[in-house]
């Protein structure tokens, strides 16, 4: 055996200079294959604003090893649920499309939806901090349109070229793959103080949007700027919006942590459960519209996916609802190996040169070939159109069409020219016949330059409440931050939004904000390679804040209770009166009672009937109901003595939902949060109802107060 005259601190070092080697510390950027590059943050376009080119290989290195990293999960919005659906036109744009789906009044257009979070694995929960990922499949007469879009209108980077590095940042850290499905944690954070692109997004991450209520209650939008060209070949520039029937809603923090301990599968849960009831989920589809000529009148540019374009601005027209009606027969082959792509798009709708549209126009075919294993995964019959399919590709793994013939190419004559192109008045897709005349660059335009002021716009459109969840999200992700350095650069990214939004976040972390923020955009990056080659635009104070940006002001608001769920507390003897009445009442108007008791199976009321109850006080949590309610009972006194029903109540009013008790609970109230915020009297605690007998005059006030949604100025209860 041969021996060994390193000296064993010689081999620590040795270790330490592999390790080093292995995270490139002191080390060039390179290819796979080893050449230096020149500029990893941006692809390579034909013009500052041009169409990202397929020569870039450093791009598709990226990409494509980015998209074959994890099988057979997706690896982003792994988790996932979804259903079938139509959707229905009003018909009143055939001026701007020839898309034959959304001018034709006289069909239903079948659609699969697909809702999920984008950061966790697949058996991550429902209620993480996320953005939902809402991916709608038309199964059009023209082919399959695919708008593969999320909860909210922006994103995180402006160019493909970084996609990677986000997910490899937000992801569970690589060397003890924690936290999952969470962004509150130091490589998060690094990456994103250093890309000032992301404060826009930001803003909507740590608002109440990440937090949604159901999936039934998010908006939907496409995110990157379209075209939609006309009969005539004229191009208009579009952007789809999807606003739910039922308003937008949220739940809380702190309610969004006990839910996913209670249910991790509450938004699967309560779309399956909603559809399978008949409470079909509807919005209504809409799109902004820009004429051609008309692009660059904005103070901000149109292709940059981190901005919107304000609804005051440009409104939002509708055009068609969406409405989903039946659960999938199996998970998997339904939810699990549908395929969504961008670049899957019908005649009337083409893309622009979005440099991150671009991107996900090459990594969605590169991902499904990783995922599901084929190139035909378009034959699944999740992904297959609803019209026939002719062309020349054959074989691969997994096929499934049996091709008859000898002829398999084009041109030919043995098979007498079949299949054929079809001529654009035949409905062949013919692309926008856009003009290009540029270099070559790997680049960034100067107009994609502004990254602060649509943040502050965010900022500045939420009412206090909101404003205050927005701090309180940034405390609690950064306060996760181990690396003091990464606060501060954090601090300073806020305070170029918003001083006072950054001087609160502050506080809670127990630092100040820097007076001269870095430009973070140069720490440890080359001059030559740093994207943003122009400077950033000072804070553009000309935006008025915008109401639509708001879930409490916005104008699309609904004060409907529709599949809202009611908590009834019910101790033995419970009055069936008071229970009959309110049930009554809420189920008119669409929301629906569950009985809550000391045990599962029945219990008696106190006219000696039975009375099926849904959850035991164990098994249970008021995070799962929108209101709670406690009607009397003889045995009162084995409430007031349950832990798990004063817990009950306390969740309830600290989470702002309201709360109604019948008359005589004054003992019950008094161990509870309630009867320290202030008397059981009427309108003496926000929120808090009782029922002095007059069955209507209750009944009315708690329905009413329930479709306000929360009663959130019982918060500042909690603030004082």
């Amino acid at each position: 055996m041969k021996k060994n005259n390193t000296p064993p601190n010689q081999d620590a070092k040795l270790r330490d200079l592999d390790r080093n080697r292995e995270n490139g510390q002191g080390e060039f950027i390179t290819t796979d294959q080893g050449v230096r590059i020149n500029n990893d943050h941006n692809s390579l376009k034909a013009g500052e604003r041009g169409p990202s080119l397929l020569e870039d290989f450093i791009m598709r290195e990226k990409i494509t090893h980015f998209d074959h990293e994890r099988i057979p999960e997706r690896i982003v919005h792994a988790r996932g649920s979804g259903a079938h659906g139509y959707f229905e036109a009003f018909g009143n744009v055939n001026e701007y499309t020839k898309a034959a789906f959304l001018n034709d009044t006289t069909q239903r257009t079948p659609v699969f939806v697909r809702f999920s979070t984008v950061a966790g694995f697949r058996g991550s929960t429902d209620l993480a901090r996320d953005v939902r990922g809402f991916a709608i499949k038309f199964y059009t007469q023209e082919g399959n349109f695919d708008m593969v879009g999320n909860n909210i209108p922006v994103f995180f980077i402006q160019d493909a070229m970084k996609f990677p590095d986000l997910i490899h940042a937000v992801k569970p850290e690589p060397h003890n793959e924690m936290p999952q499905a969470a962004s509150a944690h130091d490589t998060f954070w690094d990456f994103i103080s250093l890309m000032p692109e992301s404060m826009h997004m930001v803003m909507w991450a740590m608002s109440d949007r990440a937090i949604p209520r159901s999936y039934r209650m998010m908006e939907g939008f496409g995110i990157h700027t379209f075209r939609f060209i006309n009969a005539e070949g004229k191009s208009t520039f579009v952007k789809f919006h999807l606003k739910p029937k039922l308003g937008t809603h949220a739940v809380v923090w702190d309610e969004a942590l006990k839910i996913s301990g209670n249910d991790p599968d509450f938004h699967r849960r309560d779309l399956w459960e909603n559809i399978d009831m008949g409470n079909f989920p509807e919005w209504e589809f809409g799109v902004q519209l820009v004429p051609e000529e008309d692009e660059h009148k904005f103070n901000f540019d149109l292709l940059d996916p981190t901005k919107i374009i304000p609804e005051e601005v440009v409104p939002v027209t509708p055009i068609g609802r969406l409405v989903l009606n039946r659960n999938p027969d199996n998970f998997f082959a339904e939810t699990e190996q549908v395929a969504f792509h961008p670049g899957h798009v019908v005649p009337g709708i083409d893309f622009t040169n979005d440099p991150l549209l671009q991107g996900r126009l090459f990594s969605y075919t590169d991902t499904q070939l990783s995922r599901l294993g084929s190139p035909n995964f378009h034959e699944i019959p999740i992904n297959r159109p609803i019209v026939p399919m002719h062309n020349n590709q054959r074989d691969g793994h997994m096929r499934q069409e049996i091709n008859v013939g000898r002829v398999s190419y084009s041109p030919n004559s043995l098979g007498g020219g079949y299949p054929e192109q079809a001529k654009e008045a035949e409905g062949g897709f013919v692309s926008y016949n856009e003009r290009i005349d540029a270099h070559k660059v790997r680049t960034r335009s100067e107009s994609f330059s502004d990254h602060f002021s649509q943040a502050a716009l965010f900022f500045n459109s939420q009412t206090d409440v909101e404003k205050n969840h927005i701090i309180s999200a940034l405390r609690f992700e950064l306060s996760k931050v181990e690396t003091v350095e990464i606060r501060q650069r954090m601090l300073g990214l806020l305070g170029q939004v918003d001083k006072m939004l950054a001087e609160k976040v502050a506080e809670g972390l127990g630092i100040s904000v820097p007076q001269q923020p870095e430009r973070p955009m140069n720490k440890g990056v080359g001059a030559d390679a740093d994207p943003q080659k122009h400077e950033p635009k000072p804070l553009d104070k000309s935006y008025k804040p915008s109401e639509a940006l708001s879930m409490v002001n916005n104008p699309t608001v609904t004060d409907s209770i529709e599949t809202r769920q009611v908590a009834f507390i019910c101790g033995e003897g419970v009055s069936e009166k008071s229970v009959n009445a309110l049930k009554k009442a809420l189920e008119a108007k669409g929301a629906a009672a569950k009985i809550i008791g000391p045990h599962a199976g029945e219990i008696k009321g106190d006219m000696g009937n039975s009375i099926k109850v849904d959850f035991a006080f164990f098994s249970s949590s008021s995070v799962l109901f929108d209101a709670v309610y406690v009607p009397s009972a003889t045995d009162i006194a084995a409430l007031e003595k349950n832990a798990n029903v004063r817990e009950f109540i306390n969740d309830a009013f600290r989470h702002c939902k309201v709360t109604g008790f019948d008359k005589g609970l004054d003992g019950l109230i008094a161990k509870t949060a309630i009867g320290m915020a202030g008397k059981p009297e009427k309108d003496s605690v926000p929120g808090v109802i009782i029922n002095d007998g007059t069955a209507k005059a209750f009944t009315d006030s708690f329905t009413s107060e329930m479709g306000r949604h929360r009663i959130w100025e019982r918060e500042q209860l909690f603030a004082e």
